[in-house]
């Protein structure tokens, strides 16, 4: 898991990779295990491997009480919170619409590193975003007229506004805590934890059980989760987020639901469309445009 001589692209192409198929994974985590079980189960799992690779590595594990609580605040946010809204969103609507969701993330994350920082907002990054967001709004704009005036569509589309808001805030804290020079690992290992603890008091609190299934869907996809979308993807994530800023990793989430797409017309019998194509094209296009100079020189990042 080391990151020191990956290129700013190789860890991009990772992250889309990798997510890319979660959210076709997160389908078959649905049904009998309640979804903040599901959310514990997944980041307690990664938790525990991630302690274990820093023990072996030898990366301290010790922060002062300050750095905990921005740690935790992280952890809530993004390895519980926003993901317990993915999977409500999942169970209410198909996955590619709630990829759709999260396209919106470059052009929010721009917004909030404006707020937050007073980080500026470059008119080719704006305009990028824009593309990105109207280019996979395409792609998917048949599927929502299926779901026109249908209660659980509505459902699905405001747990999904929660999670890329939650999802969002918690980029924002971890842009905040790369700043302050904080180990990835050990960051991600207690942030996972805290995540953890939120996701199972959150169920308690719901008065749901914590089942299990071990059926090979459940638990492969438990696995998958938990170590490439969680473990490796996050890995790539956070150390891109380090290097180029929440803003431009966040365009991550524009070209996720593009091979998202790919994915779900072999697996769940997608048919292309010309808006499909159209909406592809113009995604590209806004790609092309906001990763222009992506290896931009970087300041050094310690991130072993």
């Amino acid at each position: 898991m080391r990151s020191e001589g990956v290129s700013n692209l190789q860890l991009f192409a990772a992250c889309v990779a990798i997510w890319s198929t979660t959210w076709l994974a997160i389908t078959y985590q649905l049904g009998v295990v309640a979804p903040e079980a599901s959310v514990a189960y997944r980041f307690g799992l990664a938790s525990l491997m991630l302690f274990g690779w820093c023990w072996m590595r030898g990366l301290s594990l010790r922060f002062s009480g300050r750095v905990h609580a921005w740690i935790a605040l992280q952890g809530v946010l993004m390895f519980s919170a926003s993901y317990i809204f993915v999977y409500y969103a999942e169970e209410h609507v198909v996955s590619g619409l709630v990829a759709v969701g999260f396209s919106a993330t470059p052009l929010i994350s721009m917004l909030g590193m404006r707020v937050a920082f007073g980080t500026p907002i470059t008119q080719r990054m704006t305009i990028g975003s824009i593309l990105g967001i109207v280019g996979i709004t395409l792609v998917y704009w048949p599927e929502f007229g299926k779901f026109q005036g249908d209660r659980n569509s509505a459902l699905g589309v405001i747990f999904t506004v929660v999670a890329v808001t939650l999802s969002m805030l918690g980029s924002l804290v971890a842009n905040r805590n790369q700043n302050e020079k904080i180990n990835i690992w050990p960051t991600m290992a207690w942030g996972m934890l805290y995540g953890t603890a939120c996701s199972i008091a959150w169920t308690l609190v719901a008065g749901k059980e914590f089942a299990f299934v071990t059926t090979p869907a459940y638990v492969l996809s438990l696995l998958y989760l938990a170590v490439f979308g969680t473990i490796l993807a996050f890995g790539s994530y956070l150390t891109l987020l380090g290097r180029i800023g929440a803003a431009r990793s966040g365009f991550i989430g524009v070209m996720v639901p593009v091979l998202a797409l790919v994915i779900s017309s072999v697996f769940e019998g997608f048919h292309w469309q010309l808006l499909t194509f159209a909406g592809v094209l113009v995604c590209i296009a806004g790609n092309a445009i906001i990763l222009r100079r992506f290896e931009a020189p970087r300041p050094a990042a310690k991130t072993a």
